[in-house]
């Protein structure tokens, strides 16, 4: 038996003696399948020419990500507190120097998801540290593989340790999440967001999408209600998906006026559109 791993999204599935038909995470209008159709690879094919780049961002957060690039290209984030390390989203490739360099940090207390296209190989990564998965309840229909260590919470936030917090946003799906970690820039407070909020090209803004690669924008009444969900917290870096995709300073201004922007294109293209 073996866990296949669609090349397009990363997400790992169930045990199986053939590949699945198909992703439905890739099916879904948020994600695509890929130009050359349906593919899969595993695990131990990935080990043989990927490795992972674990590379401090500043004190008390690492960041992981695999070379050459794989699936959606994400990386994790390692967070440590006194009280142990969280894994923010999660990636595909898990190998034995990669547990090894996480471990010399202190390992993993729990691992926490922003939403379904981060899924990775997140069973993988829970068995290996025996740490718990925390994911929103409302996209569990999302889970390709199950195990007995995800858990799923519901409800607005969820409170972790070390002060972090869980913030449920919704939008991108319904369950979407950031993590709020209060230690972050240097005790002015972080805001990991995966791409539930995305940062873009400008690192003095974010955008909010309901599918990035098919370009489907969200309404402007959603993302207002996400910038005043996470502008509650105090923050001031804003740490997406990517490698040097980071709002370095006055994030919590970056969210404000990112959706006061996006707001106002949206609205006004509605107004032209009426007029036509």
């Amino acid at each position: 038996m073996t866990c296949f791993i669609c090349t397009t999204c990363g997400t790992q599935h169930a045990d199986a003696t053939v590949p699945p038909q198909g992703c439905a995470i890739c099916a879904d209008a948020r994600q695509y399948v890929g130009w050359e159709g349906q593919r899969w690879t595993t695990l131990e094919e990935l080990r043989r020419d990927h490795r992972n780049r674990v590379e401090r961002l500043e004190p008390g957060l690492t960041g992981i990500g695999t070379e050459p690039s794989f699936a959606i290209g994400q990386r994790a984030l390692l967070v440590e507190t006194p009280e142990g390390n969280l894994l923010w989203d999660c990636i595909s490739l898990l190998d034995d120097a990669t547990v090894a360099a996480l471990r010399a940090l202190g390992g993993l207390r729990a691992i926490a998801i922003s939403h379904p296209h981060y899924y990775s190989s997140m069973v993988e990564w829970s068995r290996a540290f025996d740490a718990p998965v925390y994911l929103h309840r409302a996209d569990r229909r999302w889970v390709m593989r199950s195990h007995p260590n995800i858990r799923f919470w519901s409800g607005e936030t969820l409170p972790l340790f070390g002060g972090i917090t869980l913030v449920r946003c919704g939008g991108h799906f319904p369950g979407a999440a950031v993590a709020h970690w209060p230690a972050g820039a240097e005790g002015k407070g972080a805001l990991l967001v995966g791409d539930v909020l995305q940062v873009v090209q400008d690192r003095r803004y974010v955008s909010f999408m309901f599918s990035y690669p098919n370009l489907i924008p969200l309404p402007a009444h959603i993302v207002e209600r996400i910038a005043r969900t996470v502008t509650a917290y105090d923050f001031d870096r804003i740490y997406g998906a990517w490698w040097g995709r980071v709002v370095d300073r006055d994030g919590k201004a970056a969210v404000a006026r990112s959706a006061a922007r996006y707001a106002a294109a949206v609205r006004s293209r509605a107004r032209e559109l009426r007029h036509l």
